[in-house]
């Protein structure tokens, strides 16, 4: 009897598992659900010291410029530790919220020395980084392979959470900007990309460089095509490679649709 109930234990756990025999597992690496690559468009965001606008639109898959109109933000988009940001459209069954939900800090005042007397100032809490506001050309001239290797993932259209594609390489080895443009995003603030680049090219197109071992940009730069921004690595991932995406108008589409032809 023991050796029977052993066997029917044995057989409930494979049922359970999948093709391989391993329990499937919903992989959220990316810091999104798998069902959908839609934008989110409920609930809020609250600012962290350090985020920028165009990092937050990354994340919820919105264009950025959409996402400052449903919060009714002006140029130059500067943003607030704590501010809550709307991630719900205009026009849901609610008004727009206002700019900022919580107190807007002052900005910090100072005062020119004066021979007759010594002034004094305050310190007060600084607004987290605004967006750049790059000089950018009318739309994109052209794109380039950010690296060299071979392709070992592609870009999937049906819910998955590989949003762009990613190409195996060497700890250190070059990575390079797709198309001109102006880095709005260099650091490890979104989960599952590791040290990542976002560079926008155009009103239109944003470009995503993740897992890097080192980033050679900075927030504000410009960037021409070919440019060495970042060195290869594995953060945030489990091997040394590059994940590489395109977004248009903050949607994600199939980079090889404009990449050149190898």
């Amino acid at each position: 009897m023991k050796q029977l109930g052993f066997v029917l234990l044995a057989l409930m756990l494979t049922a359970c598992a999948g093709p391989s025999g391993v329990v499937p597992i919903d992989d959220r690496g990316r810091g999104g659900s798998a069902k959908s690559m839609q934008p989110v468009t409920s609930g809020i965001h609250r600012v962290q010291r350090g985020e920028t606008l165009y990092q937050i639109a990354f994340r919820y898959g919105w264009d950025w410029k959409e996402l400052a109109r449903a919060n009714n933000m002006r140029e130059p988009y500067t943003i607030y530790p704590g501010q809550e940001i709307s991630l719900r459209p205009p026009g849901r069954g609610q008004s727009r919220p206002p700019t900022v939900s919580s107190p807007r800090p002052p900005a910090v005042v100072v005062a020119t020395p004066t021979p007759s007397r010594t002034p004094t100032t305050t310190a007060r809490p600084a607004p987290a980084k605004p967006a750049a506001a790059p000089r950018l050309p009318a739309k994109v001239g052209g794109w380039s392979w950010p690296a060299k290797g071979a392709l070992i993932s592609r870009f999937q259209s049906n819910g998955s959470l590989n949003k762009g594609i990613d190409i195996a390489g060497e700890q250190g080895q070059p990575v390079r900007a797709a198309a001109n443009g102006a880095v709005v995003y260099a650091g490890r603030g979104l989960l599952g990309y590791g040290d990542m680049i976002i560079v926008k090219h155009d009103e239109t197109y944003l470009s995503a460089y993740a897992h890097n071992s080192r980033l050679l940009v900075k927030e504000g730069d410009q960037v021409k095509s070919g440019q060495t921004i970042a060195e290869m690595g594995s953060t945030g991932t489990d091997r040394v490679k590059l994940h590489f995406e395109i977004r248009r108008k903050g949607q994600p589409v199939d980079p090889l649709s404009y990449l050149p032809k190898l």
